[in-house]
């Protein structure tokens, strides 16, 4: 069963910058990506970043040049490089790895902007 452990959050001012960091054990078969999503107080939870098994990765319109994903395959960790930071980029972060058979979700990870 494959766990994901997610890292690297905490209280930054706006314009600052944070790494997140994920830690996936177990066995992955047939994975098709890894992305990073979060959810703020009263909102949806929302993609912001993924990458898939190839390397392609995908941004959210809000954070596009300002934050980057990427992989270590053979750490199995994923990335979330955020600069720039906003107050309205506070939310918890989740990591979500997907494979053809199931998804998996972190714990999450408190990301707060002051401003």
């Amino acid at each position: 069963q494959v766990q994901l452990v997610e890292s690297g959050g905490g209280l930054v001012q706006a314009g600052g910058s944070l790494r997140l960091s994920c830690a996936a054990s177990g066995t992955i078969f047939r994975l098709i990506g890894m992305g990073w999503y979060r959810q703020a107080p009263g909102k949806q939870r929302e993609l912001v970043a993924a990458i898939t098994s190839g390397g392609s990765t995908k941004y959210a319109d809000s954070v596009k040049g300002r934050f980057t994903i990427s992989r270590d395959n053979a750490k199995n960790m994923v990335y979330l490089q955020m600069n720039s930071l906003k107050p309205e980029d506070t939310a918890v972060y989740y990591c979500n790895l997907g494979t053809t058979l199931s998804e998996t979700w972190g714990q999450g990870t408190q990301v707060t902007v002051s401003s």
